[in-house]
């Protein structure tokens, strides 16, 4: 493999602006495009392990036991209902990690010692490391920007949505200063868009205003299949290829595609 691993952390503090769905369905996305992804799934909820078919019998080893007993990443990995795509999966346990972290003098480095280790003996095998984050700025996040080249902020059509945002860029920048120079911004994905509502014009048109070439050009439209795939644990370009969800998706895959080369 001629190119580097890329690392990208999927986060926006504010719940149900699609983070988990949008990296199951990139990842899927992406994997179409005969590319490999492994997701780290950060958020203790484990959506994304379940979105994709991994039982909760089946996580023997998760994100969990790489952050508190730091064993390697490979050792937690599980293949999912997709084609190239492989997760470490998470379980309700990870909700303790950020208090049992805390005593841990190098707590936000310990999920970058884990993935530069795995991309140093295993990177070839991926071309990208995708992280789901929790809905909030907490340690998990952080150890996700740390280890991260870029971040990808799914953002919800609504009303406030860009107030939200700037917490997370506040958070992006200190991390930039304290350990990881090198973070940026991947880009800006409007998720749950309806053409037919003049708030989620009036959001796509305030940030595309605001925040200029940072917003992709794709936007993941409100749509019925991409809502009803999870209960199948798949993505939507699983559980329907010729939905507008599936297009989107794809339509983002690209893009990012195109900036990586």
């Amino acid at each position: 493999m001629t190119q580097k691993t890329k690392v990208i952390a999927i986060t926006n503090q504010k719940g149900g602006v699609g983070k988990t769905t949008t990296t199951i369905n990139l990842a899927a996305a992406l994997a179409e495009k005969q590319k490999s992804v492994l997701i780290v799934d950060l958020d203790p909820q484990g959506n994304a392990s379940t979105g994709l078919g991994v039982n909760v019998n089946d996580r023997v080893r998760t994100t969990y036991d790489v952050l508190i007993d730091e064993i390697p990443l490979k050792d937690a990995l599980c293949d999912t209902s997709v084609d190239r795509v492989s997760i470490v999966p998470t379980t309700t346990d990870l909700s303790s990690a950020d208090i049992e972290l805390q005593a841990n003098q190098g707590r936000s480095h310990i999920l970058k010692r884990a993935v530069d280790q795995f991309v140093q003996d295993h990177g070839a095998e991926y071309d990208f490391i995708l992280f789901d984050c929790p809905p909030s700025l907490n340690l998990l996040t952080v150890n996700a920007l740390v280890s991260a080249g870029s971040v990808l902020v799914p953002l919800q059509s609504e009303f406030f949505a860009l107030e939200g945002l700037s917490q997370l860029m506040l958070t992006i920048r200190e991390v930039r200063d304290a350990a990881n120079p090198d973070l940026r911004i991947e880009g800006i994905v409007l998720t749950m868009f309806d053409a037919r509502n003049n708030l989620s014009i009036q959001v796509a048109q305030d940030a595309r205003e605001n925040l200029g070439s940072l917003v992709f050009d794709t936007v993941i439209p409100r749509n019925v299949r991409v809502s009803e795939a999870p209960s199948f644990a798949m993505p939507v370009l699983s559980y329907d290829p010729k939905s507008k969800g599936s297009a989107a998706y794809r339509s983002l895959a690209s893009e990012i595609l195109m900036g990586t080369s």
